[in-house]
């Protein structure tokens, strides 16, 4: 017997596809976005909501990090979230009931956030 390499070469090829669901039209969401800035009448009202989201974002960063910094804390932090993450499955979605009822409350805040009463 006589022990033969044989090579074979293989190749691949991707191509763009335009039916791709998750393709990103970063042109189209621009020209939606200034579509809707010239339609805003308010836009100091607008930029200043903008702008303290950006500061609220950073004013968070900020103290995670400063909470991150103490040494007992995270573990604590982290404690009390899966106490509270394990207390939230119990209560709203291990039983039907609670799942009902979290259907019903979040139904209820996005009708009052909305303004529609659906």
């Amino acid at each position: 017997m006589s022990s033969r390499r044989r090579s074979v070469k293989v190749s691949a090829e991707a191509e763009k596809t335009e039916t791709d669901a998750s393709a990103f039209d970063a042109d189209e969401v621009i020209k939606t976005l200034q579509e809707k800035w010239d339609s805003t009448e308010d836009k100091g009202s607008v930029a200043l909501y903008a702008g303290g989201s950006v500061l609220a974002l950073w004013i968070s960063s900020a103290v995670v990090g400063a909470i991150n910094a103490v040494p007992v804390l995270p573990k604590l932090m982290e404690l009390i979230g899966l106490g509270y993450s394990s207390w939230f499955v119990y209560r709203y979605v291990l039983f039907k009931e609670g799942r009902d009822e979290l259907v019903k409350d979040v139904d209820t805040l996005k009708a009052k956030i909305t303004g529609s009463e659906d």
